[in-house]
Formats: structure tokens, C-alpha cells, sequence
């Protein structure tokens, strides 16, 4: 008898701590946060002797902080997009799927507190976010992607944190636009709720249950221009209408930023460990309760070559195991792939990306887009690395039917986020922006939209006329067999998985595809377009096993990627080379 009121004492001596009231006074939290990292897991290029941000560089500025500020003081936290986009995370995600997931490992080492889910982290896969999910000993969050099974959160919804002296509450939030542009088998099982109608309800909900003197919310959210056009990019809606948080992360746009509403910041760390979030929240308690809060918040550069060494020995086995898979000779190239090429017309770079996607039966056309802005692959051997700059991402590969009209649609749709229409050669050409500052000299030009949205299409000859209007740009004659081309027929068209399930929205707005159907149109799945590519070079060897190149004549062969030119050639030859020359100085 005397053992059970023991515990019974101990258990009510405990929930009474639990419920102690925090001493009167001043209390300050430093909060860091990065996001949308992409696997900058480690500080190597792989080849070369060059170097990169990384978490490498994001553990030791974080023993310094927490050296200064004091462990319990600090918080540290990720808002998504860090399980895709270079060969550390391809390497863990596919590669070796045994060992406990890299990122895990390294989140756990630096003192994560929290992370968020990121629609990058999504498109691995569920059996790579669902190994994170269950094996990570930090806290994987999204309250707003909900289990259809039983209407609750598929990944941890919020954590409690007490640091400082106070009662922390993180809450995260996924993106809510991820099937806009991921193929549903990837997000089987769940659904995503707009932030907009859902964040203000869960935070409500978890200041009711826990108490909590502090309340972040982490989104892998834009932060967006605050006009409700976007459903990618719902920060600064969030920062104007949310009540009772006080420090709001942002990411997924890459923006690094801060911004204010009252007392509630917004940070947003910008990407790839090149910047770091750092806020602060001031509480002043009296009589056990808040009686004022202010937060502050600023973006901190990081410094590269400062890198935590005891962390480099730790994982330096799996760099080198990264390292081996990254520098496996893949095949060879005649010519150089110059990616910046395809903003102006055809090139091997695209063409190569067309030959391979025409090379996925039953395909008969192809649209693709570069995903890479500005990089270089040079002839000569070809090793793995070198499919990260000709394609960075792990999309799928689909096979769709599309009429004729929606395919002439679809281009005219991008090629209107692509060009203007214009009347002479002094016209600007691109859609172009000036981002020149008369005040510090700086001299650059931009386009206004995303390039990886600039899809052309391969298989088929057409023209695009620059002097005509949206709608009456795109004149297609023939299929690259000769086939007369009819708006009225019906083509198999290869198209990432990120374009056929609405990104861009070229498929949606542009083809008027019902995107969130696609599955009634989806024809053929592939696999990750790196790995189409890489068994594409595989493949190029002669009869005694040796690698042959792949050459600019195979490339640009006619009867495979067809043909495609701006017109008027008068006017698009100046104009083209002039915008061009702005995009990418000579001297730069």
C-alpha cells in the first residue's frame, strides 16, 4: 500500500511542477533557422578543389552562438526542402538505403530542435520521408498534411520546446500547393491543407492545451507578395492576419527576408546554407504571467571556409562514399552542354534532354524546360556529378495524351512567360527586367519569370512568331517523321511529373488540363529523369564495350527532336543577341 501512495505522491509532486508558474522577470530567446538547405549536407563540390555552404558551416557558427548565448537560450530550427538537390541526399535517399539517412544523423549532431516538411522532401518519396519520419530523432513537422484514413496529421504536428526558462510551441506547416506539382502516388495517403484556414485553428488549438509563453510557427511557405494570388506563398498573409504568434518562419522562395507586423516577425533564411535566420523573442513575466513580448529578426551570411572540423571526421566515411558514387565515369560528350543556350533557342543541352525523353516509348513528343540557368558541362568524360547540372532534381518522367489544341495551347503558354511581342529589333525581346542600382553602379538584368517554366517542345517542327500576340505565336507543321500535325489528333507527350501534375501551371491554366486528374491521362510512368539519363549514357557503347560519345549530331537529329526557330529572323537575330548579351555579360 505504502508503494502506491509513494507513486501517487510522486506522480502529483510532478504534475504540479508541470504546472509551476515561471518566476517574475526578463527572459530572451535566440531562435536560428535554416531552409530550403537542398542537401548542402557537406562543403564539397565532389570534383575540384572548390567549396560550398553547408551544414558543416551551420554547426560551428551554431557552437559559437550557443557557446555565447548559452545552449538552453538557443533554439534551432529547419523549415523544409533539405532531402533534395544534391548528391549527399540522392546518394542516402537511393543509393544506400540501409544506413540511417545522412541528414538525420547530421540534424541530430548540430541540435536540431525542430524541422519542418518541405515539398522537395515529399517529392522523394514515401519510402525516403517515411524512413526520416520514423528514424530521425528530431521532429518532423506538417499539421497541415492530414491522414485520409483518419482526418489526423500524417507527420508530427507541433513540439514543445523549454528553453530559456519558458515554454516554447513549435508548430509546422508544409506547403499546401504539393499537388500542384507532385504525382499522386507520392503523397498516397494524405492531403494538405491551405494555410490560410487552417494555421490560425492549430495555433489556437495548442495555446489552449499547452500554455505554452512563446509561440512559433514554421512554414514551408513563399513569403510572397501578400495579395492572396498564391497559394505557394502565403507568408505575408500570414504575418498580417495571425494572432498570438510571435515569430513566423518562411522558405521555399529562397527570398532571404525579414518583415514585421506588431510584434510578430517573419524570417526567411534564403537557401543552400548561404544565409542564416536569427530572431529574438523578449518576454517579460509578472505575477506568472506575460505581460509584454518583442521580437526582432535579421538574416546572418555565413562564412564557408569556417566549418566545424570535429563534424568533417565524424561523416567523413559517408563523404567519401558520396564522393566514390559522384565521380563514377558515366559516359562522354563530344561537344560541351552550355544550359544557358536554351533561353534562346535550340541547343544540345535541351536537345539532349528532348532525345532522352523521346527515347521513353510510347513518346511521341517531348516538353521540357532547363533547370539549370547558368551551367556547363564540358566534352570529354562524363561523370555522375555532371547529371546534377544537367538535372538537378528528382522528377519522374510521364508519358501524356494531349490533343493537338492543348498541346499548341500549352506552348503558347510558355513561350508568353518567355517573350514579348514585339514590332522591331530595338524591342526587348525576353521578358526581361532591369535590376540595375544607379546607386551602387551595379549593372543586371533578369527574367521576370522562372526559366524551369520555360518549357519548348521536341519531336515536331514549329515556329514561334515574335511579332504576333499570346494565342497566334506557335505554328506547328509536322511530327519529326513527317506526320502532318492536327490540333484535332491525339500524341503522347513526355513531361516531368512536376509539369503533369500542374507546375507552372501550363498544363492547367495554359492547356486547360484538368491537372488534379491526371491519372485518366497519364499513359506511362518513368522513373527520375537522372536516372533515364544515366542509363541513356549507359548504353552508349560499341561492340566490344567501350564508350562512344554522345555527339551534336545525334543530338540535333531531325528525324528524332525536329525542329524549332523564332521568326521573323530580321528582327529576332539582333534582338536575341542583344538581350542575351544583357543576361550574361561578356565580361561576367
Amino acid at each position: 500500500m505504502k508503494k502506491y501512495i509513494i507513486i501517487i505522491l510522486l506522480a502529483i509532486t510532478a504534475l504540479a511542477s508541470c504546472k509551476k508558474k515561471v518566476g517574475d522577470g526578463e527572459y530572451t530567446i535566440n531562435l536560428y533557422s535554416t531552409n530550403d538547405i537542398h542537401g548542402r549536407y557537406f562543403d564539397s563540390l565532389y570534383v575540384g578543389n572548390n567549396t560550398k555552404e553547408s551544414l558543416l558551416a551551420i554547426s560551428e557558427y551554431m557552437k559559437e552562438v550557443r557557446e555565447e548565448f548559452g545552449e538552453d537560450n538557443v533554439i534551432l530550427l529547419d523549415a523544409g526542402d533539405f532531402l533534395q538537390g544534391d548528391n549527399a541526399a540522392y546518394y542516402f535517399n537511393y543509393v544506400d538505403t540501409q544506413t540511417k539517412h545522412i541528414y538525420a544523423r547530421m540534424a541530430e549532431y548540430i541540435g536540431y530542435d525542430a524541422t519542418t516538411v518541405g515539398n522537395h522532401d515529399i517529392e522523394t518519396g514515401h519510402a525516403v520521408y517515411d524512413r526520416i519520419r520514423k528514424t530521425m530523432k528530431v521532429p518532423f513537422l506538417a499539421a497541415n498534411a492530414i491522414r485520409n484514413d483518419n482526418g489526423k496529421p500524417y507527420f508530427q504536428d507541433y513540439v514543445i520546446l523549454h528553453k530559456g526558462g519558458l515554454k516554447v510551441a513549435v508548430i509546422g506547416f508544409t506547403n499546401p500547393d504539393i499537388k500542384s506539382w507532385l504525382a499522386p502516388e507520392i503523397w498516397d495517403g494524405m492531403t494538405f491543407e491551405n494555410l490560410l484556414t487552417c494555421v490560425q485553428g492549430k495555433v489556437d488549438q495548442v495555446i489552449a492545451k499547452e500554455k505554452p509563453q512563446v509561440v512559433i510557427v514554421s512554414t514551408h511557405s513563399g513569403t510572397g507578395n501578400g495579395d492572396g494570388s498564391s497559394l505557394e506563398s502565403q507568408g505575408l498573409e500570414l504575418l498580417s492576419s495571425l494572432k498570438n504568434v510571435d515569430i513566423l518562419l518562411c522558405s521555399h522562395d529562397h527570398r532571404a527576408t525579414t518583415n514585421k507586423n506588431g510584434e510578430m516577425t517573419l524570417i526567411n533564411a534564403g537557401s543552400h546554407c548561404r544565409t542564416l535566420g536569427h530572431g529574438t523573442v523578449s518576454v517579460t513575466i509578472q505575477d506568472g504571467k506575460v505581460i509584454s513580448k518583442t521580437t526582432t529578426g535579421e538574416i546572418i551570411p555565413i562564412d564557408k571556409t569556417k566549418v566545424d572540423e570535429q563534424m568533417r571526421a565524424k561523416f567523413r566515411a559517408d563523404y567519401e562514399a558520396v564522393r566514390a558514387f559522384t565521380v563514377q565515369e558515366v559516359g562522354k560528350l563530344e561537344n560541351p552542354l552550355v544550359t544557358r543556350e536554351s533561353l534562346i533557342g535550340m541547343c544540345d543541352y535541351m536537345n539532349l534532354i528532348h532525345t532522352v525523353s523521346l527515347s521513353c516509348e510510347p513518346a511521341q513528343l517531348s516538353f521540357a524546360a532547363p533547370l539549370t540557368y547558368n551551367g556547363k558541362v564540358n566534352e570529354g568524360t562524363l561523370v555522375y556529378n555532371d547529371l546534377f547540372t544537367i538535372y538537378p532534381y528528382e522528377n519522374q518522367l510521364f508519358v501524356v495524351k494531349m490533343t493537338g489544341l492543348q498541346i499548341k495551347n500549352f506552348l503558347e503558354y510558355s513561350y508568353d512567360h518567355w517573350i514579348n511581342t514585339v514590332t522591331s529589333s530595338d524591342d526587348l525581346l525576353l521578358k526581361l527586367r532591369d535590376q540595375s542600382d544607379p546607386r551602387t553602379g551595379q549593372i543586371g538584368w533578369s527574367f521576370i519569370g522562372r526559366s524551369y517554366n520555360f518549357d519548348s517542345m521536341a519531336g515536331a517542327f514549329y515556329t514561334v512568331d515574335v511579332t504576333k500576340p499570346y494565342g497566334e505565336r506557335i505554328e506547328i507543321s509536322k511530327l519529326a517523321d513527317g506526320t502532318p500535325f492536327s490540333l484535332e489528333g491525339e500524341y503522347n507527350v513526355a513531361m516531368t511529373s512536376y509539369r503533369a501534375s500542374g507546375g507552372g501551371d501550363t498544363m492547367g491554366e495554359g492547356a486547360g488540363i484538368d491537372t488534379d486528374n491526371i491519372d485518366a491521362i497519364v499513359v506511362k510512368r518513368y522513373p527520375e529523369i537522372r536516372e533515364v539519363l544515366y542509363e541513356y549514357f549507359k548504353n552508349h557503347k560499341d561492340e566490344s564495350g567501350a564508350i562512344i560519345p554522345v555527339t551534336s549530331a545525334e543530338l540535333a537529329d531531325p528525324g528524332v527532336v525536329g525542329e524549332w526557330h523564332f521568326v521573323p529572323e530580321d528582327i529576332v537575330g539582333p534582338a536575341i543577341e542583344r538581350d542575351f548579351e544583357r543576361l550574361f555579360p561578356a565580361s561576367r
